[in-house]
């Protein structure tokens, strides 16, 4: 690492855990990022903000007015661009280093299992169950980490799934098919910073991932009421008659 790049992250240097070597890890590694709204602006920020060396951003969405409230990656300038186009030009303002690849399409079928296969993590930012299904889906297949957050009205919940561990759960653990709730915040509303608490803490949970750092959220569902002020984390066991991941072995 040169001085420059020293200088711009010596506080993650200066941590022990991290130090020189995890910045130049975090600096190999590619992240891919569903949703560039809401929950992927903190995401996509800090992930750039840390030196991760390569972000894969992707939304087939515009930015729209109604989005302002709380999509801090986008401003009225933006309006009517594709929301991952409008996060990599302002990303790589924030850190010209950081190698910034956008898809502006939903990703679907072969596609989505080959951006899944080249991920060193998957962060799920979407707002809708068929796109959070179909991901966790791929990342099982894969074998690749994923970290799931939502956010609607005044609560937030985020998860963690580490398909490396045959021990981990996977999304349709949480909702078993037919369980699942059409909740969306440009239906119901959403608390504009409560996004922003639960996609910095998606961005801890990467980080920790990309760095094998700590104790990721596996088997845990951490759940925020911003009303009320109060955190709660349940036990979220994997479900051995999933049809999705009870087929992991090592």
């Amino acid at each position: 690492m040169d001085d420059s790049q020293l200088s711009h992250y010596q506080a993650h240097i200066l941590l022990p855990d991290i130090d020189v070597a995890g910045q130049q890890r975090l600096a190999n590694a590619r992240a891919l990022i569903i949703g560039l709204g809401g929950l992927g602006s903190p995401v996509a920020y800090y992930l750039a903000a840390s030196g991760v060396g390569h972000l894969v951003l992707v939304d087939f969405d515009n930015v729209e007015l109604s989005n302002l409230q709380r999509q801090i990656l986008h401003d009225h300038a933006r309006l009517g661009i594709n929301k991952a186009v409008s996060a990599q030009q302002r990303l790589q303002q924030f850190n010209p280093e950081t190698q910034i690849s956008t898809l502006t399409v939903a990703l679907q079928g072969d596609d989505l299992v080959q951006q899944v296969a080249l991920a060193d993590v998957v962060i799920d930012c979407t707002d809708n169950f068929a796109s959070r299904f179909a991901l966790n889906q791929s990342c099982v297949a894969q074998r690749k980490p994923l970290v799931s957050g939502a956010a609607i009205r005044y609560e937030g919940q985020l998860s963690t799934f580490d398909f490396r561990r045959i021990d981990s759960p996977c999304y349709r653990c949480l909702y078993p098919e037919g369980d699942e709730l059409p909740a969306l915040c440009s239906q119901n509303g959403v608390l504009s910073p409560l996004v922003g608490v639960i996609g910095s803490l998606q961005a801890v949970e990467a980080l920790k991932l990309l760095l094998n750092l700590g104790e990721p959220l596996v088997g845990r569902l951490l759940l925020f009421d911003a009303k009320q002020m109060r955190w709660r984390t349940l036990n979220l066991p994997k479900d051995p008659h999933c049809p999705v991941c009870r087929r992991l072995v090592s």
